[in-house]
């Protein structure tokens, strides 16, 4: 599924779109709608980078058993397990 943003609606709030892309994924991440994962890839960046600028929000990351269990597998398919 794709979602369009117009320029409109980007000229109007200021953002550029990965600023845009990265308020929703903050916002998705609250909610508990995306794990932290999920909502670091949603928002182009890797996880640490996405962790920081959670820290500098002041939002608690909440790292549940998906994201462990991503970050085995990951750690996997880069042979550092």
């Amino acid at each position: 599924m794709s979602i369009a943003i117009s320029d409109e609606v980007l000229t109007v709030t200021r953002m550029t779109e990965a600023e845009m892309r990265q308020e929703i994924a903050i916002m998705l991440f609250q909610r508990e709608k995306l794990t932290l994962a999920q909502a670091s890839r949603f928002a182009l960046m890797n996880r640490i980078a996405f962790q920081h600028l959670l820290a500098s929000r002041q939002i608690p990351v909440h790292y549940g058993v998906e994201d462990f269990q991503q970050d085995i597998k990951n750690l996997r398919e880069m042979g550092r397990l």
